[in-house]
């Protein structure tokens, strides 16, 4: 025995472990065991390695990112600081926004087949292995010495990636057949007996194992044969909340009251007709599920289809004036996410693949926009400033979902550009949508042409910038606004009381997130827009206004994943055009938010997330006291 290892000391056979029993039963066990079992088992301590930990991406889509910023998809990243990204993969599939929404982990998309392995003869013909590297001295040992490792036809070892059990077979094999050689030439009787020896030693345990390995084989096979898809995974979210708030004294609103939508916007003077709310809203409670079922053909694309339903009003609704439901001091996912509670719509539906390298299309019935343009790593609703106000600018969009394509190319490390048309296709809109009425079509109705480019000057800063030219259809009333009639944050008219057949608009918007220290971050989005007014075959007048946000971030706050945020914003100022609008001008004043929150995840699978919302001369009424509104979210995930 003494002699047999002492041979393998001399022929560096006895590198990886500290005695030969322990690695002749890992090796055994390795090359029976499952991929999912050996990367689930097989730990490196960083104090061996000089290489630490890969930092844990948040689990949504979504999701290939640089350098934070999500390429598609609802940037999430659950349970690890918002500020961490997971390093790019060229081999990995492009993921959206929505995924982050719902939870998916670009690790689990499957990945392309590997490319067929070829000996090399020296450890430099590795183009991604360093002589800095940890391994290095043991790969130089087993290629030049002992000529039993394989690499890729493109030059590459690539360490840092899982080992399957076929190339754990081929590698195995090609030492092997060394040692075979050596043994033949080198081991004298006794060392040979010695080997004998201990195969005799190990029967036992290796019929063990051996049993063991076909249970288990018989397990994934019955596993595999039952399950659902083979490329399809479902995963959900689920959000529950409980909200309340109270006023500083009776609260002035415009317009329609939002549960009268057909008043009249104007009175018979021609001013814009007044309500006036004098009391608190009661504590209120709902809820919003997220069901997404991800599909892929080739493991590069995705076929995206979210379900969505869910029920309640946020206390807020209470206050605002018409074409200001769901915006102030509502938290993004405190909606019913239809047209009616609990009924369940179809919120996303597109199809996502790759041109080349760097470019991915994102084409379909109902594509999300909020998945690839004005994203924010601390306004992100999931883990940041969660109100609707916050989440996104206020004047820039008025698709939610629609009917087109989104392209994004990712034209270096540092620059990426993105370039979407939307048809109107909002899942919780009543009637015709502009995609499906023929009288509209793609091309008529309220549809967006968006533009972004993202920039990365610094490793810790992403700047982007952004222009949407809107076409906007109006509602039956006449009116141009409300959900679908952003930048207009209300309603407006032609200034005395007539309709308006619709109008177009240009919104020009910046925002940048910035993380100077671990523990801080900042943020903030600037906007301007104007909306020209049209009635048939002439212009009637333009709304100017512009809308700005700044705000604070604290990673990590108290544990690990955590995130705290305190924003400032202001949602709509009015510069001109004030007398086209029967609802969102007020008096003159300019509305102020103060926003709170706080996402303390309990598990990888559980968050909490207390939010606080202060409200400065609400509906833009400089004659309105404030509304303070509180709310208390948990976020489940599956």
């Amino acid at each position: 025995m003494t002699n047999f290892v002492a041979f393998c000391r001399q022929k560096g056979l006895l590198a990886l472990a500290s005695s030969h029993r322990r690695f002749w039963t890992a090796a055994i066990v390795l090359a029976s065991a499952s991929p999912a079992m050996a990367a689930q088992e097989l730990k490196i301590n960083p104090a061996e390695t000089n290489e630490p930990y890969a930092s844990v991406p948040h689990t949504s889509g979504t999701v290939t990112f640089q350098n934070t910023e999500p390429t598609l998809l609802a940037n999430e990243w659950v349970g690890a600081n918002p500020g961490e990204a997971p390093a790019a993969d060229d081999s990995a599939p492009v993921l959206g926004i929505h995924d982050l929404e719902a939870g998916v982990d670009p690790r689990t998309v499957p990945a392309a087949a590997d490319d067929d392995m070829a000996q090399v003869t020296s450890v430099s013909e590795f183009t991604d292995v360093l002589p800095t590297d940890w391994a290095f001295q043991a790969l130089q040992n087993l290629v030049e010495t002992y000529g039993c490792i394989e690499g890729y036809p493109d030059g590459t070892y690539r360490g840092q990636r899982s080992l399957t059990r076929f190339e754990f077979a081929a590698g195995l094999n090609s030492c092997l057949n060394v040692v075979a050689q050596l043994a033949g030439e080198e081991i004298d009787p006794e060392e040979l007996a010695a080997i004998q020896q201990l195969q005799e030693e190990f029967r036992a345990e290796l019929l063990t194992l051996g049993g063991r390995v076909e249970a288990l084989e018989a397990d994934v096979a019955e596993l595999q044969a039952q399950q659902f898809s083979t490329v399809t995974k479902l995963r959900g979210r689920v959000f529950a909340h409980i909200g309340g708030g109270f006023r500083g004294g009776d609260i002035t609103a415009e317009g329609a009251s939002i549960f009268n939508p057909g008043s009249p916007a104007r009175d018979a003077s021609g001013n814009p007709i007044l309500r006036t709310i004098d009391r608190n809203p009661g504590t209120t409670v709902g809820s919003l599920a997220w069901i997404n079922f991800d599909t892929s053909f080739t493991g590069d694309d995705l076929l995206k289809l979210q379900l969505v339903m869910g029920s309640g009003q946020a206390p807020a609704n209470l206050y605002g004036s018409a074409g200001l439901f769901n915006t102030f001091g509502t938290p993004f996912t405190f909606q019913t996410g239809g047209t009616s509670n609990f009924a369940v719509n179809v919120r996303e539906l597109s199809y996502q693949f790759p041109v080349g390298n760097r470019l991915t299309i994102d084409a379909g019935f109902r594509v999300n926009w909020y998945s690839y343009f004005d994203n924010n790593r601390y306004t992100f609703f999931l883990t940041g400033a969660n109100s609707f106000n916050s989440s996104g600018g206020t004047q820039v969009n008025a698709v939610d979902r629609g009917a087109g394509a989104i392209a994004v190319w990712d034209i270096t490390d540092w620059l990426d550009l993105r370039l979407g048309y939307l048809a109107e296709n909002t899942e919780f809109l009543r009637g015709d949508r502009s995609a499906f009425d023929p009288t509209r079509g793609l091309f008529g109705g309220t549809n967006t042409l968006t533009g972004q480019i993202g920039l990365r000057p610094v490793n810790d800063l992403n700047l982007r910038l952004l222009y949407t030219r809107t076409s906007l259809q109006s509602s039956p009333s006449g009116l141009i606004g409300g959900t679908n009639g952003e930048p207009i944050y209300g309603f407006a008219d032609d200034g005395v009381g007539g309709q308006l057949t619709g109008g177009t608009a240009d919104t020009f918007l910046v925002n940048f997130d910035y993380t100077p220290f671990d523990w801080l971050g900042l943020f903030g989005r600037y906007s301007y827009a104007s909306t020209n007014l049209r009635k048939p075959g002439i212009s009637v007048g333009n709304v100017n206004a512009q809308s700005f946000q700044v705000g604070f971030a604290f990673p990590d706050l108290f544990k690990e994943g955590a995130l705290a945020t305190v924003s400032y914003l202001v949602p709509f100022d009015v510069t001109s055009g004030r007398n086209f609008l029967v609802s969102g001008g007020g008096d003159g004043g300019t509305q102020q938010e103060l926003e709170f929150s706080y996402r303390y995840p309990l598990s990888a699978n559980v968050a909490l997330m207390p939010s606080f919302y202060w409200i400065m001369n609400p509906n833009n009424f400089r004659s309105n006291p404030d509304l303070y509104l509180l709310n208390m979210q948990a976020q489940l995930s599956f």
